[in-house]
């Protein structure tokens, strides 16, 4: 997904002057930060949303470090200072739709850290939060649509990675159900959503060594197709 990647870069550099302040602290038992995009605070729903998912976020990350910390005095082992941090980014923002990404980090004292993805979709019309693949008929008519495609990308980036052919081992290289992958709606005209992100975190078709797998498919007639009738508007064939 170089094209989205690029494009939230830029995005992230335009937004430098006005972006939300990160919300940063460090106790002696973890790290926290949590930032967002100058549009998603000017929408008050969403910003409300955004606030009360850090809230959580920071609660629950306190909450686990704490309980880590008695459990390394009752054990007499050493406490690992616990880190989280979540970042949301404009993916693209059309008339209808702003479209955000989040990538996420968490270490809770392992051999490694874990890094997630996550997406979602402002509908400014109606005033709604959606998951993207909401906007679709059905998780197998997004799978049909997109997910070939994808797969047959995946597969030969596993191998150039490599170096050299990756097989299908019965656990790794297999093409991934859509609900076990983030989904991005994205544009390259900031007027319609006219391709699709598809990003696989670790562990989902590849080793944590292999890190994410994520790149774009156009939207085409059958992509197309597979977007629910009241959204379709908002989608064009690229």
């Amino acid at each position: 997904m170089q094209e989205d990647r690029a494009m939230r870069v830029m995005t992230a550099l335009v937004l430098a002057a006005v972006a939300v302040p990160a919300v940063a602290q460090g106790t002696a038992d973890y790290d926290f930060k949590y930032s967002y995009p100058a549009q998603a605070g000017r929408i008050a729903p969403l910003k409300a949303w955004l606030e009360a998912d850090r809230a959580k976020l920071r609660t629950s990350t306190a909450r686990d470090a704490a309980g880590d910390r008695r459990e390394s005095k009752r054990g007499g082992f050493p406490f690992r200072k616990h880190d989280a941090s979540r970042e949301w980014q404009v993916v693209t923002d059309t008339p209808r739709f702003l479209s955000l990404s989040s990538v996420s980090y968490g270490y809770t004292g392992g051999a490694h850290g874990s890094t997630a993805s996550g997406s979602m979709v402002w509908d400014k019309r109606v005033g709604k939060r959606l998951d993207p693949k909401e906007v679709f008929v059905s998780n197998a008519a997004l799978q049909a649509a997109v997910m070939p495609t994808w797969c047959k990308w995946m597969r030969a980036e596993r191998d150039r990675r490599a170096g050299g052919p990756m097989p299908s081992d019965g656990i790794f290289g297999k093409c991934p159900p859509v609900k076990d992958v983030t989904v991005l709606l994205g544009s390259s005209n900031g007027r319609a959503f006219d391709r699709i992100g598809v990003i696989a975190d670790q562990y989902v078709v590849g080793s944590y060594a292999e890190g994410q797998y994520e790149t774009t498919v156009p939207v085409s007639a059958a992509v197309l197709r597979a977007v629910k009738p009241e959204y379709r508007g908002a989608f064009m064939v690229r």
